[in-house]
C-alpha cells in the first residue's frame, strides 16, 4: 500500500512540474496570441484618439514628429524611428535629451524592449533605436524631452494591425 501511494505521489510532482515547464516555455508563444485578448476584456479604443505623426508637445513647446524605418511599424521585429523635433516656430532643435517610454493602456503593459534616442542627426532629427511592438492593437510611445531650458512630454497613439 505505502509502495503505491509513494508512486501516486511521484507520479502527480512529476505531471505538475512538467505542465508548468511547458507552460513556462510555451506562454511567449501562445500568450501574445490567446491570453492578452482575454485580459483586455470589453475595453475598445478611444473614439477621439489622435494618430497623427506629426504634432505640437503637450505644453505646445515643440512640434514632434515621428517615421519608422518601414512605412508601418512592423509588428515582433526591432526596428529605428526617426523623431524630428522643431521648436514651436519651426526652428530645428538640436542637442536634445530625450527619452522613449511607452506600451498599451488596454492591456497595462509597456514595452517589450528599452528604446532609446542613439543619435542626434541633426536638423532636429534623432535616432531612436530599439523600437518593438509583440501585437497588434492600441499603443502609446510617450517622448520625454528636454531642450534649450524646456521639458515637455508627448505622445504618439497607434493602432498597429
Amino acid at each position: 500500500m505505502k509502495k503505491q501511494q509513494l508512486t501516486i505521489i511521484i507520479t502527480s510532482v512529476i505531471t505538475t512540474i512538467v505542465v508548468i515547464v511547458g507552460f513556462i516555455l510555451l506562454m511567449p508563444i501562445i500568450g501574445p496570441r490567446y491570453m492578452h485578448p482575454m485580459m483586455m476584456g470589453e475595453q475598445s479604443v478611444p473614439n477621439s484618439l489622435n494618430t497623427s505623426t506629426s504634432r505640437l508637445s503637450d505644453e505646445g513647446l515643440f512640434q514632434v514628429s515621428w517615421s519608422s524605418d518601414s512605412n508601418v511599424p512592423p509588428l515582433n521585429k526591432i526596428h529605428s524611428w526617426t523623431l524630428h523635433l522643431e521648436t514651436a516656430d519651426g526652428k530645428p532643435v538640436e542637442g536634445a535629451e530625450i527619452l522613449v517610454d511607452g506600451g498599451m493602456p488596454q492591456h497595462g503593459h509597456g514595452l517589450p524592449t528599452s528604446p532609446e534616442v542613439t543619435e542626434d542627426l541633426g536638423g532636429g532629427d534623432y535616432r531612436v533605436e530599439g523600437m518593438k511592438f509583440q501585437m497588434p492593437g492600441y499603443w502609446e510611445v510617450r517622448f520625454n524631452i528636454k531642450a534649450n531650458g524646456q521639458s515637455d512630454l508627448i505622445t504618439f497613439n497607434l493602432i498597429l494591425e
